[in-house]
């Protein structure tokens, strides 16, 4: 009976902790089945909520022990309502110069928080779409690593800027 009390005061607690991120106005996680294909794009429908704020936007990333990179290369597209595209190819460190993988998690998941713009405003009203596909190469290497290991989740995050 005991044992039913403390797994019921954690499932409330988990609750009311993750709907305390006032922040937070799109935050959506993809899964990766077993390993991430190079031509495998990972795509998120957004309605903004409006057209005058600013936001800041990140790619959110969970990976297992098994990521054996010390960086991770995106190639993040974002298609405009009205048929414009931004492309980019970002660069975020994974590792830090011992090998030990960044991100938070206290088990063999690790979760990152990657910047990918900031200040944004939506100007255009309608759906924006972002794709995200790893651009990941091995050194000295020509072509791309075709199946990434370690990464088990991807997901796009808008919020709203933290006072400060």
């Amino acid at each position: 009976m005991r044992q039913s009390n403390v797994l019921f005061f954690l499932l409330i607690f988990s609750i009311i902790f993750v709907s305390c991120d006032s922040n937070r106005v799109f935050d959506t996680y993809k899964s990766v089945p077993n390993k991430w294909h190079k031509d495998s794009i990972v795509s998120f429908k957004v309605t903004p909520p409006d057209s005058t704020n600013m936001y800041n936007l990140f790619v959110n990333l969970r990976n297992t022990n098994d990521y054996k990179y010390n960086n991770l290369f995106l190639i993040v597209e974002m298609g405009f309502p009205h048929g414009k595209t931004i492309k980019d190819t970002l660069e975020y460190r994974m590792a830090d110069p011992s090998g030990k993988l960044l991100g938070t998690g206290l088990t063999g998941v690790k979760e990152n928080k990657l910047w990918y713009k900031e200040q944004v405003v939506f100007k255009e009203k309608g759906d924006y779409t972002v794709k995200i596909q790893h651009a990941m190469r091995e050194n000295g290497k020509v072509n791309g690593v075709i199946e990434l290991e370690g990464i088990t989740d991807i997901g796009f995050r808008i919020e709203k800027p933290q006072n400060k």
